[in-house]
């Protein structure tokens, strides 16, 4: 058996699969609100008590950075050492792997209806891919053919300078700046992005708030409101806000396609996307994918997929972990 995680700074998905001959079955699974607990520790705790079963693999995908096992995680209070964790559940060893790396890895594994084309391109079926992923943060992915295989590399891409391209997006950055020390594209492009988003929107409109949308959004999620506000169509400062962001985030993914060079394809992966899906399709989203000037038709010929599976990372985690076993 082997156990594998996705944690986010939403929440944390566990399971406990079988693997045979790379075919991954599932024995059980759990989900957890990750900022109700105080580390991964506790999550695996809460899911097995005392009773940890014998584990032949495990790994888990974690929202941040994993240097030499450790990762301090980007949106949650958490720090995860493997060395550490092996301990606690009393196996050999735990992998972690960055959950954008995670997710890359359950590409090969998703069927058909777990993906959903935006752009289809001309794939180079020997060409690199890349993988964006808007959620609570935004991570990024390069994943390189090295002759065999795909092999997925992290990235911290998500947390680079936000770059402005037209006038209302300078305008964007000015406000931002006034609130924090550095604007990345996480700022943007996330469910805090979406917050962030929207608050410009209502400065930019002149608007006031209205009352049951005040309410709505101190006892709810921000982007998760803003998001169901903008599919209503009830309040323009949240249509714009979504419009902007699916301009953003088509600017952004054609930025990593091109550092990239994701010939073999560019997939969206996080849960933002699905929700949002008639705005991705509008035609904007790829507007700003393929506005690179004289690269326009390169970006135009590469295939743009949208994963629709929201355990991806989960199953990439389990994959990784079944070729350690």
């Amino acid at each position: 058996m082997i156990l594998a995680g996705d944690v986010g700074g939403t929440k944390t998905l566990l399971a406990l699969m079988h693997s045979d001959k790379n075919r991954l079955s599932m024995i059980k699974e759990w989900a957890f609100p990750s900022r109700k607990y105080n580390g991964l520790e506790a999550i695996i705790h809460a899911a097995f008590g005392s009773q940890i079963p014998k584990l032949s693999g495990v790994c888990f995908g974690v929202a941040g950075p994993i240097v030499n096992g450790h990762c301090k995680a980007t949106n949650l209070p958490w720090i995860i050492d493997a060395h550490k964790l092996a301990q606690t559940i009393h196996v050999p060893s735990v992998t972690l792997l960055n959950d954008l790396e995670a997710m890359a890895n359950s590409i090969e594994l998703l069927q058909k209806k777990d993906l959903l084309t935006l752009n289809e391109g001309n794939a180079n079926p020997i060409g690199n891919r890349a993988l964006i992923a808007a959620g609570t943060g935004l991570g990024q992915a390069f994943i390189f053919y090295d002759g065999h295989r795909y092999r997925p590399s992290a990235s911290e891409g998500g947390h680079c300078d936000f770059s402005p391209e037209t006038d209302e997006e300078i305008r964007l950055l000015q406000f931002l700046r006034n609130q924090f020390d550095h604007v990345s594209w996480e700022r943007v492009v996330s469910g805090m992005g979406l917050a962030n988003l929207y608050r410009f929107m209502l400065a930019e409109h002149k608007t006031t708030e209205p009352h049951w949308l005040t309410t709505q959004l101190k006892s709810e999620d921000a982007g998760v409101v803003i998001t169901k506000i903008a599919l209503e169509r009830t309040f323009e400062p949240c249509v714009s806000a979504i419009r902007l962001f699916v301009r953003l985030y088509g600017a952004e993914a054609g930025n990593l396609a091109l550092k990239v060079m994701a010939t073999g394809g560019l997939y969206i992966g996080g849960g933002i996307g699905p929700q949002i899906l008639p705005y991705l399709q509008d035609g904007e989203f790829m507007g700003r994918f393929t506005g690179k000037g004289r690269y326009r038709d390169t970006l135009a010929a590469i295939p743009v997929q949208l994963i629709l599976n929201p355990k991806s990372a989960l199953f990439g985690a389990a994959h990784h972990a079944s070729q350690l076993a």
